[in-house]
């Protein structure tokens, strides 16, 4: 064990999960200054990468790991989708460690045009979800966010000209966007315990964001009708599906104005002035108190990705074949909006104990719970089996997981908020395949580690597909579960992106 007099015995158990291996090690047997001065070093450039990987809420002003807070938020929410990027991977998928790096190539030269103009724009980037984009446009004095928020929309639909026309082994193909946006009110938390925590927004605002955006069109700007009302006199627009408008892009570059401001500010690197044992360990403890609130919003097998190729500033692209679950979570995360004053920390109480419960039963299976993300009703759970950590498992192990949060969720005794208890139910979907794995966004800037392809858009799909509390499998999960599981075969399904039905099962319960 470390000498008594060791300077790092105070907190070597702070230092497990941040330093690599090697240099953990290297610290553990000789807590020389030199090695004190690379543990600093380390932490000063995953605090940097951690800074990158979120929202401004979150950097800015980061809980204590384990707190719960919460406040109530106004302001324009974008939802974008990409529309093509399915056919970009499969022509790249079979060129291997070259097709994965022209892929990211590609993607992130999107993201980083997108990422810059939202910003520019007086955005603010809150997540990836795949191909997808949200960001906020915060409500100020002047309450001009969703003007500022359409403006955004048509830059960065002119930007998507870049995309018309990409070289790939098998051709030229075209990247669409779709964009929505709505202004409104919403509950915005973070919640969870000290060892994961989550940001979420919780209201119909949020879901009403992304109805407008899939009720949108390819290369347009959508409105719901309360942001319509917001800026009906400032732009022109067309009637698009009953209750959405589009923007008529007809402004010339002097109409559509200069940025808003400027782009989101790098982090200040520390600087290590005082070289002594006690100067080191007093700069190492306060990269530690920086850091640990940002760490526990990433799922502990992505922080150690990042711990482990800090040196690197990159993770590996990668076509692996996960098992990806995805949990519709329905009841509570809408509650938000009943409550009356002072009723809103039962109700993200409620919502932070569910999250710890899930994602507890998704680590002890050996999966990791992405993020909470947003629905057309209620809050998507995204989990992954076999990345970054693999076993030969995987789908029984997803499978085992999917029956552990029904039972959550199933069990959950919600809060009475204005007199009314919501009825708290679940749809489940479980697929598995090919997909693009990679860090995802600004090289040096905002990004994320994300998963992306068909399999995670078939998920989306069968979750969608499940009737209350019922969880659906694609026919490979099916094959690969169905020696431990008890299964019923269910009427073949038409799948958006499938040009055939599809077959698909129920998962019921483990057998005897």
């Amino acid at each position: 064990m470390l000498p008594s007099t060791s300077p790092l015995e105070a907190i070597e158990t702070r230092l497990r999960s941040l330093l690599p291996a090697d240099l953990y090690a290297a610290a553990w047997v000789d807590p020389s200054p030199t090695t004190l001065e690379k543990v600093f070093e380390h932490l000063r450039t995953l605090q940097r990468i951690l800074h990158d990987y979120s929202s401004r809420q979150i950097s800015e002003h980061p809980p204590k790991p384990g707190e719960v807070r919460f406040s109530w938020q106004r302001g324009s929410l974008m939802f974008t989708d990409m529309a093509g990027f399915t056919r970009l991977m499969e022509a790249n998928a079979a060129f291997g460690k070259a097709g994965a790096q022209n892929l990211l190539k590609v993607l992130n030269s999107y993201f980083s045009e997108m990422l810059e103009i939202i910003s520019k724009s007086g955005g603010d980037l809150l997540e990836f979800t795949g191909d997808a984009l949200l960001a906020l446009f915060p409500a100020d004095e002047k309450r001009n966010d969703t003007e500022q928020a359409v403006r955004a929309g048509l830059r960065m639909q002119r930007a998507m000209a870049d995309f018309d026309a990409i070289e790939t082994p098998q051709g030229h193909l075209h990247l669409g966007m779709r964009v929505g946006i709505h202004s409104g009110r919403f509950l915005m938390a973070d919640l969870g315990t000290p060892r994961r925590m989550e940001h979420v927004l919780l209201g119909t605002a949020v879901q009403q964001a992304k109805l407008t955006e899939s009720n949108g069109a390819a290369e347009r700007v959508c409105l719901s009708e309360k942001a319509f009302q917001r800026v009906s006199s400032d732009f022109r627009f067309e009637e698009g599906k009953p209750g959405y408008h589009l923007v008529v892009d007809d402004l010339s570059e002097e109409q559509l104005g200069e940025y808003e401001i400027t782009p989101r500010r790098r982090m200040a690197s520390s600087v290590l002035f005082e070289r002594s044992v006690a100067g080191m360990m007093s700069e190492i403890q306060g990269a530690l108190k920086s850091i640990e609130p940002l760490a526990s919003f990433l799922p502990q097998p992505v922080l150690s990705l990042l711990v482990e190729s800090a040196a690197d500033r990159r993770i590996p692209p990668d076509f692996p074949e996960p098992t990806v679950v995805f949990v519709n979570f329905i009841g509570l995360p809408e509650l938000v909006d009943r409550a009356l004053p002072g009723e809103e920390l039962k109700v993200v109480s409620s919502f932070s104990r569910a999250f710890a419960q899930i994602n507890a039963a998704v680590e002890a299976r050996g999966g990791m719970l992405k993020k909470i993300t947003y629905h057309l009703s209620g809050s998507d759970i995204v989990i992954y089996f076999g990345v970054p950590t693999a076993h030969t498992n995987d789908p029984v192990r997803a499978a085992q997981a999917a029956l552990a949060i029904r039972e959550i969720i199933t069990n959950i005794k919600p809060p009475t908020v204005a007199n009314f208890q919501p009825e708290i139910r679940c749809q489940i979907g479980i697929s598995s395949g090919p997909c693009f794995v990679a860090e995802i966004g600004e090289p040096r800037g905002r990004r994320e580690f994300n998963v992306l392809g068909d399999t995670v858009n078939t998920t989306a799909r069968l979750m969608d597909r499940a009737e209350k509390n019922q969880i659906l499998l694609s026919a490979r999960v099916h094959e690969a579960i169905a020696p431990f599981f008890e299964c019923n075969a269910l009427e073949a399904v038409s799948l958006k992106g499938k040009s055939a039905p599809v077959p698909i099962f129920e998962l019921v319960g483990s057998k005897a």
